[in-house]
């Protein structure tokens, strides 16, 4: 039984990739809110096991081995994020920390009895993809919204989960994932303004943007 703690680390490992980022020792103290000595002996750890290819200042990799843990782990959080808000009433905002906890403590016969009591879902409350039972995840968008050009319209796919309050922000704009919205323009450098479908414009902040993740749509 791999502790937490290793577990901890090739979720991060993979979220950093996934995000198109180097999985370096600074990226991952600062995702970890750990040293950088503790991950460097961490990842030496790692390597040991055979679950990321390390390299000093190059950054880990996941081998299949831990690409595979990691998504179980990532599975975990997902269902247990759904479950707490389709069937014990939690906000959006109030889920991640307590999947976080939850995550590494629940079996796998609990697990499947989650999935099948949501009817096997295939996306958490923020739009992630919830990955397969045999290690499948769908392919999510990289671009966010404020990479969008004015006059598109495009539908909100999933929102970065990991701060309560920017979550508390956006559902209070109506910026929730599936709702469709059209491109108006920049107030200034640290704005945009959005429309929702029925013409109400949104003022949304850059940064706020950064973490909206969309699909263009004709």
């Amino acid at each position: 039984m791999l502790s937490e703690s290793v577990q901890d680390y090739l979720k991060a490992i993979y979220s950093l990739r996934h995000e198109n980022e180097r999985a370096t020792t600074t990226a991952l103290a600062a995702r970890l809110n750990v040293t950088a000595a503790s991950v460097t002996g961490m990842l030496k750890k790692l390597a040991e096991l055979r679950l990321v290819l390390y390299e000093p200042y190059q950054g880990a990799t996941l081998t299949p081995a831990g690409e595979k843990i990691a998504l179980e782990v990532i599975r975990h959080h997902r269902l247990i994020e759904l479950y707490l808000t389709e069937a014990m009433g939690y906000s959006w905002d109030q889920v991640h920390a307590e999947a976080d906890r939850l995550e590494h403590a629940i079996s796998e016969e609990f697990e499947d009895r989650i999935s099948s009591l949501l009817g096997h879902p295939t996306v958490d409350p923020h739009g992630d993809p919830i990955p397969t039972k045999d290690g499948a995840v769908a392919a999510s968008s990289k671009a966010t919204l404020d990479g969008v050009a004015e006059g598109r319209r495009v539908r909100i796919e999933r929102v970065r989960d990991e701060n309560p309050e920017l979550l508390r922000e956006v559902a209070g704009l109506g910026l929730m994932p599936q709702t469709v919205v059209t491109m108006g323009h920049r107030t200034n450098d640290a704005a945009l303004t959005v429309y929702l479908s029925d013409g109400q414009p949104r003022h949304v902040s850059i940064e706020i943007a950064r973490n909206i993740f969309v699909v263009d749509l004709p």
